[in-house]
């Protein structure tokens, strides 16, 4: 019998403006993107340059660390650019795509047929082994490591976030071929955690070669760190993989045609859209033709991913690449008289400030003013409110801000990435960047303890 996990401590922050359950076909985008950011902790070096012409599955770029991580084309076309942030650090890679795809045969096979290098190696020259993470320190999985176990999580919980289970809706052969190929990458189990609210489409509940888990509580439950954390969690000199189930589909997809086809579904979220709904495009699609006439009059801040974690882009910026969602909500360039002394019917809180907790089935729309600065980090005990594993986040917190590396593995710094934090920076009273200090710790950890 499956396993039921309740999940009491963590936060829905409800908005207004989820994705209406029906597929919009929006005209192709011209330009897609890979960018480097979307992977922490990635050195890249360029194989193509502006004006080169590609296929989907060549090579852009790869890992100057790990040249055998390649980073590959979703679509065939020319490099138009390569853009660089401060110091020249790749931002993204663009290519103009054709009309009409071509792809690189890569040869359809069967994972019984294939030892665990063989499959290692066909993920590796597609450019799909950029799909599979690891904990710890949410980077990109090591080949040469073998997982303990692998984690997948069948849902979301994130603000907006998509249902999981219309988007795999009818790819039951392409999911269950990624899950046959991923069991021959662990002497372990793969976990599949699914949200216990209401039957699973059979995409998932049908799975075989996989653990069944579901669970029952507020966000960041649908989070793999979570899961993982609450099924059989990390400890010092382990390496557990996770990924995506639009990620098992393309992986499935190598395995039955042979292509690299990075063809998802998105969800357009947000207060500032028209008509939320579901999309089908392929992977680093710019979302300009999603938008257009799409989005109220006024200031927006477009985000690929959810509110907590997404990362912002331009009106005509592109998808990221683990990202299952395009969010759109005002910006927070507006003075309010009297800020949070107002009685705010209309505002969602954490706490009891406003008046809105007299409506629990409310949602609302919300904007990125962070209505407060940057003051003491002092002990509130509101992170643990948000947190659902038995850590302590202040003080892992500090200990990083310390540099302190027992500490910080004392207290759970394998286990954790950073949108496991990222409610505990919405509700943070000190306004401190949360995330990116979860991030300066991992990075520490890397070059201290694995270099």
């Amino acid at each position: 019998m499956s396993r039921v996990i309740k999940i009491r401590r963590g936060l829905d922050i409800r908005l207004t403006g989820s994705a209406e359950k029906i597929y919009h076909v929006a005209e192709r985008s011209s330009t897609y993107a890979v960018k480097p950011p979307d992977f922490p902790g990635l050195v890249p070096k360029m194989a193509v340059h502006p004006g080169d012409r590609v296929k989907a599955g060549s090579v852009l770029f790869f890992d100057k660390q790990l040249p055998e991580i390649k980073f590959c084309s979703p679509v065939s076309g020319t490099v138009k650019s390569v853009e660089r942030g401060e110091r020249r650090r790749i931002m993204e890679v663009v290519i103009e795509a054709d009309r009409d795809l071509q792809y690189i045969d890569f040869k359809p096979a069967k994972s019984s047929d294939l030892n665990r290098d063989e499959i290692i190696q066909k993920l590796l020259d597609s450019g799909l082994w950029p799909t599979i993470r690891q904990r710890p320190y949410a980077i990109i999985a090591r080949p040469g490591k073998r997982p303990r176990d692998i984690f997948i999580s069948g849902f979301d919980t994130a603000p907006l976030a998509p249902d999981m289970d219309f988007i795999v809706k009818g790819k039951n052969e392409d999911f269950q071929t990624g899950l046959d190929v991923l069991a021959k990458l662990t002497d372990g189990e793969i976990h599949l955690s699914l949200e216990d609210d209401y039957p699973a489409d059979s995409v998932f509940a049908k799975a075989k070669n996989v653990k069944l888990y579901y669970f029952n509580g507020p966000h960041p439950t649908g989070n793999p760190g979570v899961q993982i954390h609450h099924i059989k969690p990390v400890n010092k000199g382990e390496v557990v993989w996770y990924v995506g189930p639009q990620e098992v589909i393309m992986i499935g997809k190598l395995f039955r045609k042979g292509v690299y086809d990075a063809l998802k579904v998105i969800a357009l979220t947000g207060s500032e859209i028209k008509r939320p709904v579901y999309y089908k495009l392929i992977s680093g699609a710019s979302i300009e033709q999603l938008i257009s006439n799409n989005v109220t009059p006024g200031n927006h801040r477009y985000i690929s991913g959810n509110v907590l974690s997404g990362s912002g882009i331009t009106s005509t910026g592109h998808l990221g690449f683990y990202d299952n969602q395009v969010t759109v909500i005002p910006e927070g360039d507006h003075f309010e008289f009297i800020g949070w002394a107002t009685p705010g019917f209309r505002k969602f809180s954490a706490s009891r400030t406003f008046l809105s907790w007299l409506f629990p089935g409310r949602k609302y729309k919300v904007d990125t003013n962070y209505n407060g600065s940057q003051r003491a980090f002092v002990m509130s005990g509101e992170y643990e409110k948000v947190l659902p594993m038995n850590i302590y986040p202040v003080h892992l917190l500090k200990a990083i801000l310390a540099d302190d590396i027992e500490r910080m593995e004392n207290l759970g710094i394998y286990e954790i990435a950073e949108e496991d934090f990222a409610l505990c920076e919405y509700v943070c009273t000190s306004k401190i960047e949360v995330q990116a200090l979860v991030r300066q710790g991992i990075e520490l950890m890397i070059k201290e303890v694995e270099s």
